[in-house]
């Protein structure tokens, strides 16, 4: 099968709004489609969703979120602005960033060479703050969304990758060496931090290269309604806990739109 080395063509991105976006979503189909000329694979599908909140409070009100499908790879990126301009421009160059990082591992795979740019975190690379969630009530809050998957076994390196490319604040998956639940996230005098299920030494990991501080504790064991207490008393971003009542792993996160999210692995 041939392979595409010169850059593609625009592409078609089916944008969605909420809120009173005039002229968002054309600017969006241009500034994101434009992309094109900076991957070497082909976007099969590309989606856009623009938010507006109209809540006062928020200081930068306007959401963008995009997901790609670059030839079978998804790359996910979401942002912030006070305007939707500013958020489609800062959407833009993040996806921007993202489809070099793919591109670069996509080449470091066919050569069997690693890629240095692959294995740190520059914070001057984040084009924007990273996007905070609705501030609602805590009163009002709901677990509006459950997700369970399978987490194939992976590396901490791998993780990272995925993590980077979904554009995602924390990670979980399985460690390829323990068999553990593990979630990575940003954070910690490396960048990353790397949270077990049950603590384990590092020897025991499958081999990776990314500097990582690895939390020695071992993560609480709750039941939802007390994780959905300790998220809020706390005021994490995301919460690493056994669920009592089941016994397996599970991340509690807040949302873009201020309630709550589940993630659990697949008991299949």
């Amino acid at each position: 099968m041939r392979q595409i080395t010169e850059p593609l063509s625009v592409i078609d991105v089916d944008v969605t709004t909420k809120g009173e976006l005039p002229g968002a979503a054309d600017y969006a189909r241009r500034k994101i489609g434009e992309l094109g000329r900076f991957t070497h694979r082909p976007v099969l599908h590309a989606r856009v969703r623009l938010t507006k909140h109209d809540d006062p409070a928020v200081e930068r009100p306007v959401v963008a979120q995009a997901n790609l499908d670059v030839n079978g790879r998804p790359v996910r990126a979401q942002v912030e602005g006070v305007n939707a301009r500013e958020a489609i421009d800062h959407l833009a160059a993040r996806l921007r960033i993202q489809l070099a990082r793919i591109a670069e591992h996509w080449k470091a795979r066919r050569g069997k060479v690693p890629v240095e740019s692959l294995h740190e975190w520059r914070h001057e690379s984040e084009v924007s703050r990273r996007a905070s969630f609705f501030p609602r009530p805590p009163d009002e809050r709901r677990i509006m969304r459950r997700k369970s998957f399978t987490t194939a076994p992976c590396t901490v390196d791998e993780a990272a990758f995925e993590m980077e490319m979904l554009d995602y604040g924390f990670h979980l998956f399985t460690e390829k060496g323990t068999g553990f639940a593990a979630v990575l996230y940003r954070g910690g005098p490396t960048g990353y931090r790397l949270a077990l299920v049950a603590p384990a030494p590092v020897d025991q990991l499958s081999p990776f290269e990314r500097a990582v501080t690895i939390t020695p504790q071992p993560v609480p064991c709750l039941t939802q309604e007390q994780a959905v207490e300790r998220l809020g008393l706390l005021g994490l971003p995301f919460l690493f806990y056994i669920d009592a009542a089941e016994g397996r792993a599970s991340v509690l996160y807040h949302r873009y739109d201020g309630h709550y999210g589940l993630i659990t692995p697949s008991s299949g």
